[in-house]
């Protein structure tokens, strides 16, 4: 059984590239970090493929490594911990691109858009403010709720024709307005 200052030693030596060193310390720790692995993954497959993939890391690491105190355990245990935690995340994120999924896309506009209409909505008001009022009420209820000429000549006892007058009349200057 190894004790803590074996596995600082083997650490440090591993970081030096020493193999037999990585050979002791995967003797001594593997089923410790096996155990890690499996837990945090509950997959036996899976936990080997991290248990070697957190060896590969140690080999690749062990020269960063600085007991400070801590139990050299520790710094296996994180470094294989947060490896299985990675599979783990990467396991359950979407495979596919969220931008082709059809039935979470967003069909309204975007704020860029929102914005932009939201200003001309305020344009087009300030606009339609200018007209006498039943011409302003003439256009509201023609282009905005979509009432009839004929409809509206009856609310406003006008003819027709002078509807349609009044109507030609106020485009044209909410035009002029809003090219301003």
């Amino acid at each position: 059984m190894a004790d803590i200052n074996d596995i600082e030693d083997w650490i440090v030596r591993v970081g030096l590239g020493d193999r037999k060193a990585f050979n002791a310390l995967y003797d001594a720790t593997s089923a410790k970090l096996f155990g890690v692995c499996l837990r945090v993954l509950n997959n036996r497959a899976e936990a080997e493929e991290a248990l070697q993939e957190a060896f590969i890391r140690v080999w690749q690491r062990a020269d960063r490594f600085k007991a400070n105190g801590y139990s050299p355990m520790t710094w296996l245990i994180t470094l294989t911990r947060n490896l299985a935690i990675d599979r783990l995340r990467a396991r359950k994120a979407p495979n596919d691109d969220i931008s082709e999924r059809a039935d979470i896309a967003d069909q309204g506009p975007t704020p860029e858009q929102s914005v932009m209409a939201a200003s001309d909505r305020r344009r087009i008001d300030h606009c339609l403010d200018e007209l006498d009022d039943p011409k302003a009420g003439a256009v509201r209820g023609a282009y905005i709720m979509g009432e009839t000429y004929e409809d509206l000549a009856a609310r406003y006892a006008v003819p027709v024709n002078t509807m349609r007058t009044w109507l030609r009349r106020s485009l044209l200057k909410l035009r002029e307005c809003l090219t301003r």
